[in-house]
């Protein structure tokens, strides 16, 4: 498809356009989810990675799967468990019958990953993700492979199973530009779940959009003008989770071992003004920044005992961060 416009206003108009179209292309199989599916497509649009969280049954895999299909990109999943190594997931150099070594490309060399049950794994082999979701490459026996773009990690996560299971380091959790938590569905959408899941429903999914308009879409996002106090506002609010320095907000000294770096500002900036684009906005707001904060400020924010003890969860702290 073409990706020629007069202006990006149009080029805006036209993603707005097509993330309609997504919404509802995904919604003939996830019932509910909105939040979710926006953050993931927000995520998509931004150039980054998404990690989801969710107890078992709530379709993490099938989202992945269904959003791969209306996006036309090559898929593949990873079911990450204890043994698995990182030649399994980069590849690995083999000798041919001409006694050359040559390499065999792991499942990491698709558009799209699913990291299933990334927790699953030990930090060696989940450390073998590193490069690839920061550089688009890996480097395997001193040569460096890129990446096919557009290249995305989408993981999923259990957060009540902890037996058997490695935290994430955090500069890993810090390459996620969204920790998407996903919750139960109201009594309609389950009663719609059940109703398509138990019956002969098979849900025909068209593409919507390719690689090469992605890309175009996301060199887009990155164009679209930031006003100074949106800016500052975005780099101020990941400042106040900085606990015992100067901008930290009183939350932050009283309820946080850690706060956010740098890479939540910029996150902070690029989600606002995808977010905004998806609306039609040419320019994003305090409000388009507000709505991405949860998901980018959730997973790099450490909580101490004492918020632990008096009950301060982490979205009640973010949401006093933004008052």
């Amino acid at each position: 498809m073409s990706t020629n416009y007069k202006s990006d206003v149009d080029a805006v108009q036209d993603l707005v356009s097509k993330y309609t179209q997504l919404r509802s292309e995904i919604g003939k199989v996830i019932i509910g989810q909105d939040e979710v599916v926006r953050d993931v497509l927000i995520s998509i649009f931004s150039r980054g990675h998404c990690l989801l969280v969710g107890v078992p049954g709530l379709a993490k895999t099938l989202l992945v799967n269904t959003i791969a299909q209306t996006l036309g990109l090559t898929y593949n999943r990873i079911q990450f468990t204890p043994d698995l190594m990182p030649s399994d997931i980069i590849g690995t150099e083999i000798l041919d019958e001409s006694r050359h070594f040559r390499f065999i490309k792991g499942p990491l060399f698709a558009n799209i990953i699913l990291a299933d049950e990334i927790n699953r794994t030990p930090p060696k082999t989940q450390s073998a993700l590193l490069e690839s979701m920061q550089e688009y490459a890996v480097t395997a026996a001193g040569k460096r492979y890129a990446l096919d773009l557009p290249f995305f990690v989408l993981a999923t996560q259990n957060p009540i199973e902890q037996e058997g299971t490695y935290p994430l380091p955090e500069a890993q959790l810090d390459r996620f530009m969204f920790n998407v938590m996903l919750t139960y569905p109201d009594l309609e959408q389950e009663i719609m779940v059940v109703k398509n899941t138990t019956s002969d429903y098979k849900p025909k999914l068209d593409k919507i959009i390719g690689a090469e308009e992605i890309l175009f879409f996301q060199e887009l996002v990155r164009r679209i003008p930031i006003p100074d106090n949106v800016l500052q506002y975005a780099v101020k609010l990941a400042a106040k989770t900085r606990p015992n320095t100067d901008s930290a907000a009183p939350e932050a000294n009283a309820f946080l071992s850690w706060g956010a770096g740098p890479r939540a500002s910029q996150y902070l900036v690029i989600g606002a003004k995808c977010h905004a684009a998806l609306k039609g906005k040419f320019s994003p707001d305090i409000e388009d920044v507000k709505a991405v904060a949860l998901p980018i400020l959730r997973h790099r924010i450490v909580r101490n005992y004492k918020a632990e003890a008096e009950g301060m969860t982490v979205e009640k702290i973010v949401e006093a961060f933004m008052k």
